[in-house]
């Protein structure tokens, strides 16, 4: 009875794995010449268990060989022709697709996808899918015209940009046409994309383009034509006196017209602010009284005066001018009341503070 629980316990993992470790994919896909493809192959990943390798191998008509290995060490591209153009994606736990680029027709074969995991007990599990892959030549399809993001109608003077879209092997050549009067048409291009810097008036019209492979005996395939409008730019409806409305100016010139009156009247307040300043200014260094104005004591000497002793004592500022008089000028020192009053109480000492800054006697 022992026996039979331990094998049950070795064996759970086995079972548990043969429930969610399964590899998904189909069984045949088919790849176009020229491009690119996936080989589908995916697992449902269970927490007991640990990618250990993945392996792609392939069987073609006369050789095999392994494609792409990943292991602890890393991926590597075993065989030389696929180097550079295999890949594994690894953002997705279990997904395991093979993607190849620019399939050759060399490429069909069988591919197997090999898993093996490493269980909780260290045992290891396998598991395996193949999938058949066919590279077909696949001529080009009807081209399709998309428009750029202004669509089919653009105004004048604006980006437009028209694009011929077709499937098939590659390479896929391109050529533009316009349809002309008489059911002419004129070659533009000869790439998928038609642009325009500044579309004109000139521009529009009927466009339509071909698509064409080395496939199917190089048989062309032509789109469906569309038509190209260019609208001119919106006019200004200019209203008269009698209320009549007549398209004069566009819209452009009216707002250049705008800006332009604006900044005559900023260039103007400018001006006008400035010389309010400097007028401030001016008025206001012509006011101010001189610093460097000197004081002095100014004796008076008149004949009168000197017979009787008196003198007349005064202070006032430089004089602007000078004439001729009997004045004499010393530099004022500092008085007392006391000191003018000693010279024989000619002057009396005025505290009043908001008498007159100058004081003159003269006796004639």
């Amino acid at each position: 009875m022992g026996m039979l629980v331990r094998a049950a316990v070795f064996m759970s993992p086995l079972l548990f794995c043969n429930a969610f470790l399964v590899l998904t994919g189909p069984n045949e896909i088919k790849g176009i010449w020229r491009g690119s493809t996936a080989l589908p192959c995916a697992y449902v990943p269970a927490e007991d268990f640990v990618q250990q390798t993945l392996t792609w191998t392939v069987v073609h008509d006369q050789s095999s060989g392994t494609v792409f290995r990943r292991d602890d060490s890393g991926d590597h591209t075993l065989l030389s022709e696929y180097r550079g153009r295999v890949s594994i994606p690894k953002e997705v736990p279990g997904n395991v697709s093979l993607h190849i680029l620019n399939l050759e027709i060399s490429d069909r074969g069988a591919y197997t996808c090999q898993v093996t995991w490493r269980a909780s007990n260290n045992s290891l599990v396998t598991k395996e899918m193949t999938t058949k892959l066919e590279v077909v030549k696949v001529a080009a399809t009807k081209p399709v015209i998309r428009a750029g993001e202004p669509g089919l109608m653009v105004p004048a003077g604006a980006r437009a940009s028209l694009t011929c879209v077709a499937s098939g092997s590659p390479p896929i050549s391109y050529r533009w046409f316009r349809s002309a009067p008489g059911g002419k048409a004129l070659l533009l291009s000869s790439q998928a994309e038609l642009a325009w810097d500044s579309l004109r008036p000139s521009d529009a019209g009927k466009y339509y383009c071909e698509a064409e492979n080395r496939v199917g005996a190089g048989a062309v395939q032509r789109s469906d034509a569309v038509e190209l409008t260019v609208r001119d730019l919106p006019a200004t409806v200019v209203t008269s006196e009698d209320g009549a409305g007549y398209p004069e100016k566009n819209y452009t010139t009216q707002n250049f017209q705008r800006t332009q009156l604006s900044l005559y009247l900023v260039i103007l307040i400018a001006v006008v602010c400035g010389a309010v300043v400097f007028l401030i200014i001016f008025l206001i260094v012509c006011i101010r009284k001189p610093k460097d104005a000197h004081v002095y004591e100014v004796k008076l000497h008149n004949s009168r005066a000197a017979a009787s002793r008196h003198e007349s004592t005064g202070h006032y500022e430089e004089p602007i001018s000078s004439t001729e008089n009997n004045y004499a000028m010393e530099p004022m020192k500092k008085k007392t009341c006391e000191e003018i009053n000693t010279k024989k109480n000619e002057y009396e000492c005025v505290g009043n503070t908001q008498e007159s800054e100058y004081e003159v006697g003269d006796t004639v």
